[in-house]
């Protein structure tokens, strides 16, 4: 059917009011970009020059880089970690055999649906107890129950097209469950996998609450540094580390658009 002019005007408008609310949303943070190459140490508009000196300044930082070391070691270990247990939690639940699945998917979901410094007080007690706060391991855990949920909701949405018979067909075939797994399901919902890993390590590099509350002086990641920063000295180089964090976030939303996209080409 050849859509009619109203319809297609209906859909440009449509089509309009999505850009101007996403230009809404976004220019808050595409403003701070440009103040990272102030010339001067002022977070105002118009900038006084253009200079990359507090881009040197922060790559120069024992505070910062030290910062950033701190953010990749929990980031990298809460995706090699929530990955598999989102995936398995996942494939365990939408496989319909364990009572009560649908309850479960709500618990394990409620780290998503909770205020963020409920959840940071209440891992601050929990990792307190048992003498894991203000260190690697227990940032790391706390990390994972916030990135958990959403590997958990990324590959629940790939195992709903997957069809359970081949996994099936393959033990019937005389094939082990991990050998099923590795070469018959996990091909098929890698894109959402690979989502999930993505959404877990962008949740522990922007996390600042929990990190807050459990993290101790040596495990200071960049969301804490920057929060720190803006207690103490406010300059440019907080939009620095801003700047960068906003490039590799978008970066990582892109890449799971890309995977996503292209696996939806493939079906």
């Amino acid at each position: 059917m050849t859509p009619t002019l109203g319809s297609r005007l209906v859909r440009f408008v449509l089509l309009g009011l999505a850009w101007i609310v996403l230009l809404f949303l976004m220019l808050p943070v595409l403003a701070v970009i440009p103040l990272s190459f102030n010339s001067e140490p002022f977070l105002s508009y118009p900038l006084a020059g253009v200079s990359l000196r507090w881009y040197e300044a922060v790559l120069s930082s024992p505070q910062w880089m030290g910062a950033l070391k701190s953010s990749l070691i929990v980031g990298i270990a809460t995706v090699l970690i929530a990955t598999p247990l989102g995936t398995l939690a996942a494939f365990a639940l939408v496989r319909k055999r364990m009572p009560h699945a649908q309850v479960l998917m709500g618990l394990l979901l409620l780290p998503m649906a909770l205020p963020v410094v409920v959840v940071a007080l209440a891992l601050y007690i929990f990792l307190t107890r048992i003498g894991l706060a203000n260190s690697y391991i227990g940032l790391i855990i706390a990390h994972c129950v916030l990135a958990a949920p959403f590997v958990l909701v990324s590959v629940t949405a790939s195992l709903a097209g997957f069809d359970f018979a081949q996994i099936r067909a393959g033990a019937s075939l005389g094939a082990a469950p991990l050998r099923v797994f590795f070469f018959v399901t996990l091909p098929q919902i890698a894109p959402g996998v690979a989502t999930g890993a993505i959404f877990a390590f962008i949740t522990s590099w922007d996390e600042v609450v929990v990190a807050l509350f459990v993290a101790g002086p040596g495990q200071r990641t960049l969301p804490r540094q920057m929060f720190a920063g803006l207690r103490e000295q406010l300059d440019p180089s907080i939009m620095v580390v801003a700047t960068i964090m906003i490039v590799i976030s978008v970066f990582l939303v892109a890449l799971g658009f890309v995977l996503r996209h292209r696996a939806a080409r493939r079906r």
